[in-house]
């Protein structure tokens, strides 16, 4: 009897568990409605703000981030629009409209910095890796790894010699894209977590020769400007730019993609 009324309470919590997410995404998916009809009214302040409701339930998706990305951009909120599309292209680093909108948000910036050109090698593999994001490569490599096992068991149960082998040859290929997919996920995983950027928030930031205000100043920086974050001493981060320069700038001046 006991037992019954523990499986009773199980049952009870698990659908409520269920019933209140489906509740959650009944509601973001309500907000986003709302967000979208109120943005094509030009009403972007509230549109904006349905955005980022759906945010804090917990929901993100390149759509949210690139819709708040625009939201912002109608309100002349460079900064936001362009850490909010930095934001979008993180999870869908191939969608042409997000690059387009970025890359119009960028022109309204003072600071134009030159990128350090890369070499024809690292150029290419940042262009081919580049085009999924981590999670997408794990994917296609969890479909080779089924092709794998299923051309091996075509290969085990044939008794043509001939069909034994091209499906021998297949199934090797089939774990050598494993292999691959698996690397490129890696790779883009690692760069992920070991890479860190950031957007300057602050109308000018006066970036710093050393980590203190006494310093000399080693040069200026405005809203909207991405930096790479490369570590944190208290509250000043030693950042560098896209043209190699480098310098130290307190927290408060950006904001942490």
């Amino acid at each position: 009897m006991k037992q019954f009324f523990i499986n009773i309470i199980l049952i009870f919590l698990l659908g409520f568990s269920g019933f209140s997410q489906g509740n959650t995404e009944v509601s973001s998916e309500k907000l986003f409605e709302e967000a979208t009809s109120l943005y094509n009214d030009g009403k972007y302040e509230e549109a904006a703000e349905n955005y980022r409701a759906i945010l804090d339930q917990g929901e993100h998706s390149s759509a949210v981030y690139y819709n708040l990305g625009n939201s912002y951009y109608k309100l002349k909120r460079i900064p936001e629009s362009i850490y909010y599309y930095e934001k979008a292209l993180q999870l869908s680093p191939n969608d042409k409209d997000i690059r387009n909108n970025l890359a119009f948000a960028r022109n309204m910036t003072i600071d134009a910095i030159e990128q350090v050109p890369q070499t024809g090698m690292s150029k290419f593999w940042e262009n081919f890796a580049g085009n999924f994001h981590y999670n997408t490569w794990a994917g296609i490599a969890v479909f080779f790894a089924f092709l794998s096992a299923l051309l091996f068991l075509f290969y085990y149960y044939l008794s043509s010699s001939v069909k034994k082998r091209i499906f021998f040859a297949s199934s090797i290929l089939s774990v050598i894209c494993l292999l691959f997919c698996v690397y490129v996920a890696y790779d883009r995983y690692q760069e992920s977590v070991n890479t860190n950027f950031a957007i300057i928030f602050a109308e000018e930031a006066r970036v710093k020769s050393e980590p203190n205000s006494r310093s000399e100043e080693a040069f200026l920086l405005h809203s909207g400007t991405k930096v790479q974050v490369l570590e944190t001493l208290d509250d000043w981060k030693h950042i560098k730019l896209a043209d190699g320069k480098t310098g130290w700038l307190r927290q408060g001046d950006m904001k942490a993609l």
